[in-house]
C-alpha cells in the first residue's frame, strides 16, 4: 500500500508507529493509498525546522525570492498532467476540472512574482523640521494554512504562495482525504530553490489542528472550510494572540432577471451548479429567477441542458463531472435531497441511484433538481456541497434580492440581465462579498482578493492580492532625524508634534 508521508525539512518524514488514514480513489471506492497522521510532536518538528530556516529566507532580498516564485510556477506548469491525474485520482474531479484548479492556484503564484514591488512601504520627506518618516513591510516568521479537500492545489497555493514570498515559513495542513498534490507542490518548490524547512507539510486530524492553533511561534493561521469549523478556528487561534483569516461555507444565489440571456444563463448556471460535482464554495446551488414567466421558461431550458449532463470517472475526458469525494459526504447529499422532498419542495430531477457501469461502488451522484423551495426550508439554509440545483422564485428584484442579502452565508452571488442600472445597483445593496454580473462563479483574479461576508468568513482580511499581503507581514513605521551639529533643542515633555 502507498504511504503518503510528512514534508518536513526538505525531505520526507515517516512516522511508523502513527495512526493513518485511508485514502479512496472516489471513482471506485476502493483504498489507494494510507497517509500518515501528525502529531503535535510532528508539528514541533516542523515548527523547529521553520525556525532554523525562516531568519535566513526573510533576509533575501525580494528579488531573489520572486526568482524562486518564477522557478516554481515554471515547475508547475511542466508538471500539470502528473499534477493534474493525481489530483483527480484522489477528489474525483475530472483531469480538465483538475487543471483549472491547479491554473487557478499558479495565478497567486504568478501575482506573488511581483513581491519586490508589493513590499514597497512609503515614505515622507520633510514630515517635521528634519524629519523624515518611512514604513517597511516585514515577515511574520511562521505561518500556517489549514486546507480543505474540493480545491487540493488552488487554495495551497494560494496561501503558501502569499505568504513565502513576503519572506515566511509556512506549514501546511492539507486535506487528508486527497493530501498527494500538496506534498508534491512542496517537493517543486524545493527543487525550484525554495529553502528546506520554508515550506513543510504535515497531515492529520484535530490533533494537528489544535497543536497548530496553540503553538506560541505560529503566528498567523489561514484556514478554509466549513462554517463551524472555521469559526471555532478563527475563536481559537485569535485566543491564542494569532492572526487569523478564516472562510467558510457558502450557499451562492444566482438571480435571473426577465431580461437576461437566457441561453446563456442557462448555460453558465449548469456548469458552476454542477461542476466538480457541486463541491466548490463558489458553486451556484439556488437561482432564482424574477417572475413566473422567467421560472417557467428557465426550467424547460434547464432541463434540457440537465438532460445532455455526463457523469463519468475522472478520467473520461467527455465527463462533465465525476464522483463525490467519498461515501460518507455522498450520504449526506441524498440526506439533503429526501429533507427537501419532506419539506414540500418539488423532486424534478433525482439524481439519487445513480450506477456506473464498472463503477458501480464508486461515489456518483447525478444531477439534481428541486423546485418551489422556500427561504424556511433547512435545504436552502444549509450548504449542501453537492450537484443539487434549488429553485427559489421570486416576483421582483426587490423580493430576490433579500434570500441572499439575509441568507447565513455571504460568500459569492451572481445575477444574470441585460440591464445596467439594475446591475449596479444589485451590486451596491447586495449584502455578499463576491458579485458576479452575468458571471456565473466570481471568484476574483489574483490581483485583487477573494472573501465572503457573515458567516462565510472570520477575519479581517481576504485571501491573495494585496490582503494577502497585508496578512502575511507587519507594517514597521520609522522617525528618523539625523544630528546636524546645530544648537541642541530643549529637553520636551509634552507628545513630539511635526507642527
Amino acid at each position: 500500500m502507498r504511504q503518503i508521508t510528512h514534508f518536513i525539512g526538505g525531505t520526507a518524514v515517516s512516522s511508523p508507529t502513527a495512526a493513518k488514514g485511508n485514502v479512496f480513489n472516489p471513482c471506485t471506492g476502493q483504498v489507494q493509498a494510507q497517509v500518515q497522521l501528525g502529531t503535535a510532536a510532528t508539528i514541533d518538528d516542523a515548527v523547529a525546522n521553520a525556525l532554523t530556516a525562516q531568519p535566513a529566507w526573510a533576509a533575501t532580498n525580494p528579488q531573489r525570492r520572486a526568482r524562486v516564485m518564477f522557478a516554481w510556477k515554471a515547475l508547475i506548469e511542466a508538471n500539470m498532467d502528473e499534477l493534474a491525474t493525481m489530483l483527480a485520482s484522489e477528489h474525483g474531479k475530472v483531469v480538465a476540472d483538475a487543471k483549472g484548479d491547479i491554473q487557478r492556484g499558479l495565478e497567486v503564484v504568478e501575482f506573488a512574482c511581483g513581491i519586490p514591488h508589493l513590499l514597497k512601504g512609503e515614505y515622507s520627506q520633510g514630515a517635521g523640521p528634519g524629519i523624515d518618516v518611512y514604513s517597511m513591510r516585514q515577515p511574520l516568521g511562521i505561518a500556517a494554512g489549514i486546507t480543505p479537500f474540493n480545491f487540493p492545489a488552488m487554495i495551497p497555493l494560494w496561501m503558501s504562495a502569499m505568504a513565502i514570498a513576503c519572506g515566511n515559513a509556512f506549514l501546511l495542513k492539507p486535506s487528508e482525504r486527497d493530501p498527494s498534490v500538496p506534498v508534491r507542490l512542496a517537493e517543486l518548490a524545493l527543487e525550484a530553490g525554495l529553502p528546506a524547512g520554508i515550506l513543510n507539510v504535515v497531515h492529520g486530524d484535530k490533533t494537528v489542528v489544535d497543536a497548530i492553533l496553540d503553538h506560541h511561534d505560529i503566528k498567523a493561521v489561514s484556514f478554509v472550510g466549513s462554517s463551524d469549523i472555521a469559526q471555532y478556528v478563527y475563536q481559537r487561534g485569535a485566543g491564542n494572540g494569532k492572526r487569523m483569516q478564516c472562510m467558510g461555507g457558502a450557499k451562492n444565489h444566482g438571480i435571473i432577471m426577465p431580461d437576461a440571456d437566457l441561453d446563456q444563463a442557462v448555460a453558465d448556471i449548469v456548469g458552476a451548479a454542477y461542476g466538480s460535482a457541486g463541491e466548490r464554495c463558489m458553486a451556484l446551488p439556488v437561482v432564482i429567477p424574477v417572475g413566473e414567466a422567467t421560472a417557467v421558461e428557465f426550467r424547460k431550458r434547464l432541463l434540457i441542458e440537465i438532460g445532455k449532463l455526463r457523469v463519468g470517472v475522472s478520467t473520461d475526458p467527455d465527463a462533465h463531472y465525476g464522483p463525490v469525494v467519498g461515501a460518507g459526504h455522498k450520504a449526506r447529499v441524498e440526506s439533503y435531497i429526501q429533507m427537501a422532498v419532506d419539506e414540500g419542495a418539488e423532486l424534478v430531477v433525482d439524481g439519487r441511484g445513480f450506477s456506473l457501469q464498472g463503477y458501480e461502488n464508486g461515489y456518483f451522484l447525478a444531477p439534481t433538481l428541486l423546485d418551489h423551495v422556500t427561504p424556511n426550508m433547512k435545504s436552502y439554509q444549509d450548504e449542501i456541497f453537492g450537484p443539487v440545483l434549488q429553485i427559489i422564485r421570486a416576483a421582483t428584484l426587490e423580493e430576490a434580492l433579500q434570500h441572499p442579502t439575509k441568507h447565513q452565508y455571504g460568500n459569492g452571488v451572481a445575477i444574470f440581465t441585460r440591464n445596467g442600472p439594475a446591475a449596479r445597483e444589485f451590486a451596491a445593496q447586495v449584502e455578499v462579498g463576491m458579485v458576479g454580473i452575468n458571471v456565473p462563479i466570481p471568484v476574483p483574479v489574483a490581483y485583487h482578493s477573494f472573501g465572503g461576508w457573515k458567516r462565510s468568513g472570520f477575519g479581517d482580511l481576504n485571501q491573495y492580492g494585496m490582503d494577502g499581503v497585508r496578512f502575511y507581514t507587519r507594517t514597521k513605521t520609522v522617525t528618523q532625524r539625523w544630528p546636524t551639529g546645530g544648537a541642541v533643542q530643549d529637553q520636551s515633555f509634552v507628545i513630539p508634534t511635526m507642527g
